[in-house]
């Protein structure tokens, strides 16, 4: 009886050596996979993170909140140099047209060279804010670290000029108590209104007796 069902069955595909090849092949990968350890990723470190770790954080202090200028500063610190460039070109080809390309490279030279010191004074610009203080550093050979405690501070102001107001930049002024403490500003930092929420805030709980400030 059982030889009458087995003709009544369909016949089951045929697979090609090549499927079967593959098939073998994708099992064998999934396997080496999964035996493989998992790597672990490397953390990301820059210049001005190890800075603030090793010279600038004291025990125990928390970042709140990081940021940089914004990368137009570059444009807007070399558009003096631009202005005199385009100056110096068209005053060489006015005054002697056979020597224009003196003027332009002239130009060239000064714009390049306020632009690579843009970038340096940008790279080395740090705003930093912690449960404690108000920390600016700047310098491209010599980092200066400006700090006010949280306590010390009398009032911030958001300001923005023209420019910043067509990129929607700012700029945040912290304003000391006494002299003893230097003005801090962070100049042209993006979403401006976002960081000067997070520092009157962080003043205010720093002010209420709670653990921030000194």
């Amino acid at each position: 009886m059982n030889d009458r069902f087995k003709g009544s069955r369909p016949p089951r595909p045929r697979r090609s050596r090549r499927e079967m090849a593959r098939t073998a092949e994708g099992l064998s990968v999934q396997a080496a996979e999964a035996a493989a350890p998992v790597a672990s990723v490397p953390p990301v470190t820059t210049a001005a993170a190890t800075l603030l770790t090793r010279h600038i954080l004291r025990d125990g202090e928390t970042i709140i909140l990081i940021l940089k200028p914004s990368l137009w500063t570059i444009l807007f610190s070399t558009m003096p140099a631009i202005a005199v460039a385009l100056i110096i070109s068209i005053g060489t080809t006015l005054a002697a047209n056979r020597h224009t390309h003196i003027g332009v490279e002239v130009g060239l030279m000064l714009i390049s060279l306020r632009a690579g010191w843009a970038i340096l004074s940008w790279a080395s610009r740090v705003y930093l804010l912690t449960e404690m203080r108000v920390l600016r550093v700047a310098g491209v050979f010599n980092p200066q670290i400006h700090d006010i405690p949280l306590r010390k501070i009398a009032r911030t102001r958001l300001t923005r000029m023209l420019h910043e107001r067509i990129w929607r930049l700012g700029s945040v002024e912290i304003i000391p108590e006494s002299d003893q403490w230097p003005w801090s500003v962070w100049q042209t930092i993006p979403r401006p209104d976002h960081a000067h929420d997070v520092i009157r805030r962080t003043i205010a709980r720093a002010k209420q007796g709670g653990c921030y400030g000194i």
